[in-house]
């Protein structure tokens, strides 16, 4: 039997597959058949979960130029791999998914942070977050 993750649920997967395709390295449907196999009971085909995981997999080196081009002194290989994962996944949906307002995913973002690391990350991830959107002029998509 299997179910549909809830959008939150979903990121957290979201977040643990993009974590691993980082160490890991092997390619998206690699790592995809790793999930099916490890969470069979995980409704994936058709889901939010599928829809952003690929999404972020997909426009991962134009979040990271963004990222790169649009902090300082806090490129992408100097971050936590938890921590950039965060935040790849949470500008996917702010940059690509015009049906999450921004500050739903900022919070999200937040809120992984404090579940997968510490109150230092969720920290920081809000931060970045917040920069990214205001040198992005992104502030009213959502509102």
């Amino acid at each position: 039997m299997s179910f549909e993750l809830n959008r939150h649920q979903a990121r957290e997967v979201a977040v643990q597959v993009l974590y691993q395709m980082d160490i890991n390295e092997e390619d998206f449907d690699k790592n995809l058949e790793i999930l099916k196999s490890e969470q069979p009971e995980i409704e994936i085909e058709g889901s939010f979960l599928l829809d952003v995981l690929q999404g972020t997999y997909e426009k991962i080196e134009e979040i990271d130029n963004l990222i790169n081009e649009n902090t300082v002194d806090w490129k992408v290989d100097r971050m936590a791999k938890v921590d950039r994962n965060i935040i790849r996944l949470a500008m996917y949906e702010i940059l690509f998914k015009d049906d999450i307002p921004i500050a739903v995913s900022i919070n999200e973002a937040v809120e992984l942070a404090k579940g997968f690391s510490d109150d230092k990350s969720s920290k920081f991830i809000n931060g970045i977050l917040g920069k990214l959107v205001d040198h992005l002029g992104l502030e009213a998509k959502g509102e």
